[in-house]
């Protein structure tokens, strides 16, 4: 994969209640059971803005298929309320982390669109991210 290739910045939710936690641990071994060699995600970033890599950049990730050779995927730790309905759970650590990752991101990929997992036609159907990823983007200028 190379730079060139990637269209699409893929935003994520873990699908996790917003009054639980769901650790790196966690979701790597959710991953491993769905037959992933490892975390999907190229970034998660947690509830207090704690943000890890688990893919390289130009590494192709296992979290949109048949988008994942021209995407990154970015998840955001939470995306369903205390009683299990998907909602924008985002925290302000979130938030902040995530527009300082996508603003470095479309300097690396200029032309890449920000959009939601539940955007990507061909998909696996879901509320993913849990809120309209393509609004929240244009809002904060990162379109």
């Amino acid at each position: 994969m190379s730079a060139n290739d990637i269209k699409y910045l893929v935003l994520h939710c873990s699908a996790s209640r917003c009054n639980e936690d769901y650790s790196v641990e966690q979701l790597r071994r959710d991953h491993k059971a769905r037959g992933f060699y490892d975390i999907g995600y190229h970034f998660y970033i947690r509830k207090d803005g704690t943000m890890t890599q688990h893919r390289m950049l130009l590494e192709v990730g296992a979290h949109a298929r048949p988008y994942n050779r021209c995407s990154i995927g970015i998840c955001y730790e939470g995306g369903l309320d205390e009683q299990g309905k998907p909602c924008n759970t985002m925290t302000t650590e979130q938030e902040t982390r995530l527009i300082d990752l996508f603003r470095n991101l479309k300097i690396l990929f200029p032309k890449a669109k920000i959009v939601g997992h539940r955007d990507l036609p061909g998909t696996t159907p879901k509320e993913c991210p849990c809120l309209d990823a393509v609004s929240w983007a244009a809002h904060h200028h990162l379109d």
